[in-house]
């Protein structure tokens, strides 16, 4: 399907904080997720608009409008909201991929809605859209070692292979959004969710 950049059925926000201090850090884990996505689906052309950087692409016979908000992750909604009213989208045409602490690194698991478990990102999109009815695609990273601060962690950068893990599982992320927008949810999360346990079982 050619790609139709006046209009989309879904959107795809990655959640992050913009600037290259932010870049390889695991709370970034939302933009990476979507760059894997661009590169694969050939979307080259990225623009600024309400507040976000805005690329199309097309999945099957879907057109996707991946966005990364510019904004910095506790007011990622706002961007989220005002794309939502431009291309004339809901919170259930909203897929939102962000970090998650609750799980180990390698667990990407896909859920509509459901608790925020206190992502500010994730807060900001529900209280924007006035919904929690988006699909959340969240990428694990697991809990700080010892007495590590928790936005210490997840803002730490990363090099080597841990860099390399964590660019592993946001491209499995970009596999997880691919089958929503093409099977479904109910088929994705029978697909991806708990893979990871079996795998270390």
């Amino acid at each position: 399907m050619a790609v139709r950049p006046d209009s989309a059925d879904l959107l795809v926000a990655g959640l992050g904080n913009p600037g290259p201090e932010y870049a390889d850090t695991r709370h970034n884990a939302g933009f990476l997720c979507v760059d894997a996505l661009a590169e694969r689906l050939g979307a080259r052309y990225w623009k600024l608009q309400d507040g976000a950087l805005v690329a199309h692409a097309a999945v099957g016979r879907q057109s996707l409008l991946l966005v990364k908000p510019q904004t910095f992750m506790n007011l990622s909604g706002k961007a989220v909201r005002a794309l939502c009213r431009r291309y004339g989208l809901g919170a259930s045409d909203v897929i939102v991929v962000h970090d998650e602490m609750d799980f180990e690194p390698g667990d990407v698991r896909a859920r509509r809605g459901g608790s925020a478990a206190g992502h500010n990102g994730v807060k900001s999109v529900y209280a924007e859209l006035g919904s929690d009815q988006v699909v959340r695609v969240r990428v694990g990273t697991g809990r700080p070692p010892g007495r590590m601060d928790g936005a210490a962690y997840v803002l730490q950068h990363l090099k080597g292979a841990a860099l390399e893990e964590l660019q592993a599982d946001c491209a499995l992320a970009a596999d997880v959004v691919e089958s929503v927008v093409q099977d479904g949810l109910d088929v994705t999360m029978q697909r991806f969710n708990g893979r990871f346990r079996s795998l270390r079982q």
